[in-house]
């Protein structure tokens, strides 16, 4: 650490002092987060990695585009960036004690845990929110290791994760249950709650790795200055989306119905070959991302401004997602489980993401935060957070980076 690096203002970071590529990244994940979780809804005879087998042709194109760019991708990059702006919250408080740090950190962890528990009861029981304030919980430990630390657990767990398995969704024969169709509304908070719990607590294991990548990546800024790391952007890029691409294939094949499934054994090995893949692919997507970025900084238009506002109010967009999942599946609202396909719960994930954009970029104008956005800062910062600003020093592109300690 610099003994000359400005003290920073605590507090929420002002919508003036945010980087681009985060918040870009943010934003379109989004996009792919609606297409990978609306197909896991559909009924029907045979169900395979989530998608029923006795779909057009047009289905299975559209399964294998999901499966192969989508399924078990997108999730690790919400992991990394998730890792990337705790970072950037513990080096605006570098200033303060660690123990005042964790409290702060915890606070927005039980903010997590608390929305992320009520939206799996009330909407979606698949929710990852609660996974993360669980993994924040515990991250909170970790956010003054040296890096080596960072690094050598994030690998430790990639490995882990990497084992063949049967808990692996992409090759699951298993359709919605009670809890994700609830055929009423006891049910569905029994169930629920159940399943909810068990998501939480469970589920931060598979986002270990790429949460300890994206401290790492915070604390050297590489997606607020990716013009400053292309190489490194670049090499992850290709690498990451070439690996992801190509160990989808053995089971998004299967998946199109392109070939024919394998015996069980095999397919707990393609399956862990798809999900191992799928976290470099989150990484090279986030690299991606942040180069597009570098390139359109200083002319930036309408729909990447209007993507970056989505980013900035992520949760308030992902939670949106969930209520229409729950108004369009639920057996007694709409009830459309059996009678859409893939290519209709593509099209209606991409329609939400749209509409989601839209109002994000609408609240961008009239200067709205986004209502869970605000809770969650309200909790973790006091009362008065959204009436402070940061200071000229805390724009994110203003002061030189550092490397802290490794």
């Amino acid at each position: 650490m610099t003994a000359d690096m400005p003290t920073r203002s605590p507090g929420p970071m002002t919508p003036a002092a945010r980087a681009l590529a985060p918040d870009l990244a943010r934003g379109f994940m989004l996009l792919f987060i609606a297409l990978a979780n609306s197909h896991y809804f559909l009924t029907g005879p045979s169900v395979l990695g989530g998608y029923p087998q006795n779909g057009s042709g047009l289905d299975a194109a559209v399964i294998w585009l999901i499966s192969t760019f989508v399924d078990g991708r997108a999730f690790p990059m919400f992991g990394l960036l998730f890792g990337y702006g705790v970072a950037r919250i513990v080096r605006r408080h570098e200033a303060s004690k660690p123990r005042a740090v964790r409290r702060l950190l915890w606070r927005r962890s039980a903010a997590l845990l608390v929305v992320g528990l009520l939206d799996a009861l009330l909407f979606y029981v698949g929710d990852i929110l609660a996974a993360y304030g669980v993994l924040l919980f515990l991250g909170a430990w970790a956010v003054r290791w040296r890096d080596r630390w960072l690094l050598l657990t994030a690998l430790a767990f990639f490995v882990l994760n990497s084992l063949p398995s049967d808990g692996s969704l992409v090759i699951s024969l298993a359709g919605p249950d009670a809890a994700m169709l609830p055929p009423d509304g006891v049910t569905m908070v029994a169930e629920r709650a159940r399943v909810a719990l068990f998501v939480a607590f469970l589920g931060p294991l598979g986002f270990i790795c790429p949460f300890m990548v994206g401290l790492w990546a915070g604390r050297r800024r590489i997606l607020e200055y990716p013009e400053r790391h292309r190489l490194l952007l670049g090499v992850t890029a290709s690498i990451g989306i070439g690996a992801a691409v190509l160990g989808a294939q053995p089971v998004s094949l299967v998946l199109a119905g392109v070939v024919t499934p394998p015996n069980r054994p095999t397919l707990e090995l393609l399956g862990s070959l798809h999900d191992t893949t799928g976290t470099l692919g989150g990484f090279g997507y986030a690299a991606l991302l942040a180069l597009i970025a570098a390139r359109l900084h200083g002319r930036r238009r309408p729909v990447t401004d209007a993507i970056a506002a989505t980013g900035q109010r992520s949760m308030t967009c992902y939670l949106m997602q969930s209520v229409i999942w729950a108004v369009a599946f639920t057996p007694f609202l709409l009830d459309l489980s059996s009678t859409m396909g893939v290519t209709g719960t593509a099209l209606l994930a991409t329609g939400t993401w749209i509409v989601t954009v839209v109002l994000a970029d609408r609240m961008r104008h009239a200067g709205n935060r986004g209502p869970f956005e605000s809770l969650v800062r309200r909790v973790t910062y006091g009362p008065g957070a959204l009436a402070r600003t940061s200071d000229p020093a805390g724009d994110e592109r203003r002061p030189e980076p550092r490397t802290w300690s490794t």
